[in-house]
């Protein structure tokens, strides 16, 4: 590493830097806090990217982003990957000007995932393949008018999915299956998108802070720097806020909490049951391997083979 990483070589150590320079971490959406945690942890040694937004940067967008007016009418990945390379030269950035639905390959070689995308359809999309690939998973969520936000590090079958975690934390969202067996996700708002009031650039950087700090520890996990969390999920306050109910929480705190994984979530528990069962509906055979293969479970089904 050259004299660039100096001060941060000194806080974390020289193991922990390269360690980092290693991770890969992929970031779908990089808008307002997708777009800081993106610089944030470019700025801490991270090294290698996979960027994915399919927007353009609108005037509107500069003054809650990390892209200044030399980006207006650029791809946001691709402006957030320049901005990367003029802080890390040796960044290896790969960028997708598209939907996360038409990539999902450039997740296969990730160590992290950060989620910053707003509609909630997407990020349940990406849920079901994080578990496919059992690869972690960041979430933060700013609230309305920026009163305060949350972050969580999904890990797959360690604790929730996405789906356990939505359900415990969002109002009005619930995971069940439609007639066809297909998964029927409750929304919130009529776009699909969590209904709230943008808050200031102040705002969503301090959860996006946050975001960026947890997910450096994620990422150094099993390191002298990691330091374990009393809980999987941080809620924070910007002002007064009833986190709580009925308890009302002062400004800037924040309460930890654990959220537990949902035994019957149709994701990542009982789906492949419910599933299997509508597989063999009218089926007297049962079902081959090919079968099962075919409908795209996720499983933890290991097939012993027979002797001889």
């Amino acid at each position: 590493m050259s004299n660039l990483w100096e001060r941060v070589e000194r806080l974390i150590g020289s193991g922990n830097l390269d360690r980092l320079a290693e991770k890969k971490v992929g970031v779908v959406g990089l808008g307002s806090g997708g777009g800081f945690v993106a610089l944030s942890l470019a700025m801490s040694g991270v090294s290698q990217f996979a960027l994915i937004d399919s927007d353009e940067l609108e005037r509107g967008n500069i003054t809650r982003h990390v892209a200044d007016l030399r980006y207006v009418g650029a791809n946001k990945a691709a402006a957030v990957a320049d901005l990367i390379r003029q802080r890390n030269p040796d960044a290896q950035i790969d960028v997708r000007e598209g939907l996360i639905e038409d990539n999902w390959n450039c997740l296969d070689d990730l160590d992290l995932l950060v989620v910053a995308v707003d509609n909630e359809q997407v990020k349940y999309a990406i849920n079901e393949q994080c578990l496919k690939r059992r690869l972690r998973a960041s979430y933060a969520g700013v609230y309305e008018r920026g009163e305060g936000g949350d972050h969580a590090i999904i890990k797959p079958f360690d604790g929730p999915c996405y789906a356990c975690w939505s359900e415990a934390t969002r109002e009005g969202v619930k995971v069940s299956l439609d007639p066809g067996g297909d998964l029927d996700y409750g929304m919130i708002g009529e776009m699909g998108t969590l209904d709230a009031e943008p808050g200031l650039w102040v705002n969503v950087t301090k959860v996006a802070g946050i975001q960026a700090d947890m997910i450096i520890n994620e990422l150094l996990l099993g390191t002298s720097a990691h330091v374990e969390m009393p809980g999987n999920t941080l809620l924070v306050t910007n002002t007064y806020m009833d986190i709580i109910e009925g308890q009302e929480s002062e400004p800037h705190t924040g309460l930890w909490i654990e959220i537990e994984r949902d035994p019957d979530c149709l994701v990542c528990g009982e789906r492949l049951k419910q599933s299997l069962s509508l597989l063999a509906k009218d089926d007297s055979e049962g079902i081959s391997l090919d079968d099962l293969a075919a409908s795209g479970l996720t499983t933890d089904i290991v097939f012993e083979e027979e002797e001889g």
